[in-house]
């Protein structure tokens, strides 16, 4: 069978689009007034998951990750109250996208840093992370890493730190809890290292890698042996789950292309690949000849 290939977030196009609210917006507001402006716009963004839902349908999508803003605030008192009256209507939504087989992940933001030194900033991100296991739970989805929570592991060098701190996330987190290797931090191997000593899956990243190794191909022999070693983490191996971009001026520039142009031959054996290009559905359409060879 051949890879499924996801669609990260949003649409080029404006099939999908969430809306945003900034806390200087909502601050400027009464509480009647936060709380109408946060129940309007999380009415408005359960519409766009359902339309997202749907575009992947007839697109023959078969991953989506939410964005992690899809209910801002909702880690705080006042989204909570206001996402709570939702729950019937997310359930339904989440049974279309298991009824539908498609699988829903979430990459929680930058500010997720279990490594760091910071006992504040940990309990912060444990504080994100639980926000988003609350919308995979509303959404009824799996407590396992089918439902990805994907992060990386933040602040250098602080292995140790980061192991206890996974060990002791609450169970709706760890269950579904993945590692991604990055650029700078923490490599492949790192990552792997780690995964095995948490129990979490490890997501390889092949641009990551050869961003952090200054390798010259995808098809040094790294990419499909970390391939091979990051699929070892994962309980249900055919669940695996990848990224892949490629550099926007430069084989090796971190920042990102609009389309896939390089694809390593070792993803032909790799599951689930998450599509993290600029031009996000036209760089999925792109690789539709890849995508049957590899199959």
């Amino acid at each position: 069978m051949p890879p499924h290939l996801g669609l990260v977030c949003i649409t080029v196009s404006n099939a999908v689009r969430y809306r945003i609210v900034t806390r200087k917006r909502l601050l400027e507001q009464s509480s009647d007034g936060q709380r109408k402006l946060l129940d309007d716009l999380y009415r408005s963004n359960i519409q766009v998951l359902d339309n997202a839902l749907r575009y992947c349908e007839q697109e023959n999508i078969r991953l989506y990750r939410m964005p992690s803003s899809l209910f801002p605030f909702s880690d705080e008192d006042i989204g909570r109250e206001v996402l709570a009256p939702f729950a019937a209507t997310l359930a339904r939504t989440g049974a279309r996208a298991l009824e539908r087989g498609i699988r829903l992940v979430m990459h929680p933001d930058q500010f997720v840093v279990l490594s760091s030194d910071s006992a504040s900033v940990v309990e912060n991100s444990i504080k994100i992370l639980q926000m988003h296991a609350d919308i995979m739970d509303l959404l009824g989805q799996p407590r396992t890493p089918w439902a990805l929570l994907e992060i990386h592991g933040g602040k250098a060098d602080r292995d140790d730190t980061l192991v206890a701190n996974i060990a002791r996330l609450p169970d709706t987190i760890r269950c579904r809890l993945g590692l991604e290797n990055d650029e700078y931090a923490y490599s492949a191997s790192e990552i792997h290292d780690i995964c095995l000593r948490t129990g979490v899956p490890m997501v390889f990243d092949a641009h990551h890698h050869i961003v952090h190794e200054k390798l010259d191909s995808y098809e040094h022999p790294s990419v499909g042996e970390m391939l091979d070693k990051a699929r070892t983490t994962w309980a249900v191996p055919e669940h695996q789950l990848v990224h892949i971009s490629n550099g926007r001026a430069s084989f090796n520039d971190r920042q990102h292309s609009d389309l896939i142009t390089t694809m390593p031959s070792a993803y032909a054996r790799a599951p689930w690949i998450e599509i993290e290009a600029k031009s996000k559905e036209d760089a999925i359409n792109g690789l539709a000849g890849w995508r049957a060879a590899a199959g």
